[in-house]
């Protein structure tokens, strides 16, 4: 079977300065928990705030380091799943069904992708 990235996308001037609540936290146990028991979460992760991160850029032959936060950016990431699916279209669905956890004053984007084998 195939395995999907959902990377999750924030927009960090939508999300709260504390973090998730404990009521999104037991959504996001609960949800977790299904997903894994049915065999398709292979992985995930929440990230640290981007204020906590640096970004690598390479070119021209040429590194540079940008220190967080990217304010340039309206939003980055904020998490990741690995998820085996039988399709595109079932980790859309456990990825809508992440999405719906979160409290309507979150603004929250996940690109999904299969990742390429071999």
């Amino acid at each position: 079977m195939p395995r999907y990235l959902s990377l999750v996308q924030i927009d960090e001037a939508t999300a709260p300065a504390d973090g998730p609540s404990p009521e999104l936290m037991q959504r996001m146990g609960e949800l977790i928990e299904e997903i894994t028991k049915a065999g398709v979460m292979l992985q995930t992760e929440g990230l640290t705030p981007s204020a906590q991160g640096k970004r690598v850029h390479y070119a021209g032959g040429e590194l540079s380091v940008t220190d967080g936060p990217f304010t340039e950016a309206k939003e980055v990431v904020g998490g990741y799943a690995i998820m085996q699916c039988k399709d595109m279209a079932e980790a859309v669905e456990w990825t809508k069904r992440f999405l719906k956890a979160h409290e309507d004053f979150w603004t929250v984007t996940c690109e999904v992708r299969q990742i390429a084998e071999g």
